[in-house]
């Protein structure tokens, strides 16, 4: 087109064309090369009566998703169309067609037009092979033709991303996840390990706690096929439920072997143990995640507890007394470390 929306005529092409080899820059060539090329086809369409229009000449679809190509064409009157054919990459002419009329029909790509003038088509499933130029291509009693233009389509992945990084995340933290979609407007879901949760481009995490844990990512709504890669959020926090289990158990014959055990739940796993006497908190008497007694007696029966310990704080579990039998019995194991009950016997 003109200044002012006049048409170019092909003569005035031509002599733009010649002009530009002489004064402009190589990419005000290469444009103005485009507009020429354009301005024939329409001369040469408006003259002959034959013609494919697109809806637009280029779309993006996200990875998995369905994609439709908006399309008309025309012919000269008594024209009858008989066969109608869509091509892709470099396979416009001969074929082979990634759509023809004559053959088998595929989910995967569909004519959603008429014989008349809708020569719309839909790709399903889209994926990175389907990516490039498609054009339409019809077949009527005398004559073929094939569109000059062609249809460009681009494939985008739905890609999941972390406000804060990769950093580590620990309970009390809030983050926010969003669904980054480059192609349209499109609703989208989050899933946590597979399972729906919410819908919406922006997933809040507030305050989150170990029940956050997981895999966490996002689709279109409704399209499975769209799924984008899965971001790992795992939330780290210090230990909790911190105990102290006792084998064979809490009541033996003197002479016996005791063992107590000290368990809890951390991210980082715990792997710092520590175990004190009831009543002094200062000294340690264990390094290790269990406490080995051999040979019990009663002159040696006291109170332990285990402090458990990761990068993130540490928990003491509660009191436990052995029991040897005919000497003191233990009736309550304490919450407090200090103050365990013994009943005398």
């Amino acid at each position: 087109m003109a200044p002012g929306g006049q048409c170019v005529s092909p003569t005035e092409g031509l002599c733009r064309f010649a002009s530009a080899l002489k004064y402009c820059h190589f990419s005000q060539f290469v444009q103005l090369l485009s507009e020429t090329t354009k301005v024939f086809q329409q001369f040469i369409s408006q003259l002959s009566g034959w013609d494919v229009i697109y809806g637009q000449q280029r779309i993006c679809a996200v990875k998995g998703s369905s994609v439709v190509i908006v399309c008309s064409f025309s012919y000269p009157v008594g024209e009858k169309v008989t066969t109608i054919m869509w091509g892709h990459d470099t396979n416009f002419f001969e074929g082979p067609f990634v759509y023809e009329s004559k053959s088998e029909k595929s989910s995967k790509f569909q004519y959603i037009g008429d014989y008349v003038k809708n020569c719309s088509f839909q790709i399903n499933k889209v994926n990175h092979t389907d990516q490039g130029n498609y054009k339409f291509r019809f077949i009527t009693v005398t004559n073929k033709w094939t569109s000059f233009s062609y249809f460009y389509l681009t494939k985008q992945n739905l890609k999941a991303e972390k406000s804060n990084g990769n950093g580590p995340m620990k309970e009390g933290d809030s983050l926010n996840l969003t669904c980054v979609n480059n192609c349209n407007n499109s609703a989208v879901s989050w899933y946590k390990d597979g399972n729906a949760i919410v819908e919406g481009s922006t997933l809040h995490l507030l305050n989150i706690s170990s029940i956050n844990s997981g895999t966490y990512s996002c689709s279109l709504t409704g399209l499975s096929e769209t799924t984008s890669g899965g971001i790992n959020i795992d939330v780290e926090y210090g230990p909790k439920n911190t105990s102290v289990s006792v084998r064979p158990s809490m009541e033996v014959e003197p002479g016996s072997n005791v063992t107590l055990s000290c368990s809890s739940d951390g991210n980082p796993p715990v792997n710092n143990y520590t175990w004190f006497k009831m009543g002094d908190s200062s000294t340690s008497v264990g390094a290790e995640h269990e406490l080995h007694f051999m040979k019990v007696s009663a002159a040696g029966v006291e109170g332990y507890y285990c402090r458990a310990a990761n990068k993130h704080g540490s928990q003491n579990s509660s009191t436990v007394t052995l029991t040897v039998k005919g000497k003191f019995v233990i009736m309550h194991i304490s919450t407090n470390p200090f103050c365990p009950f013994l009943f005398n016997i």
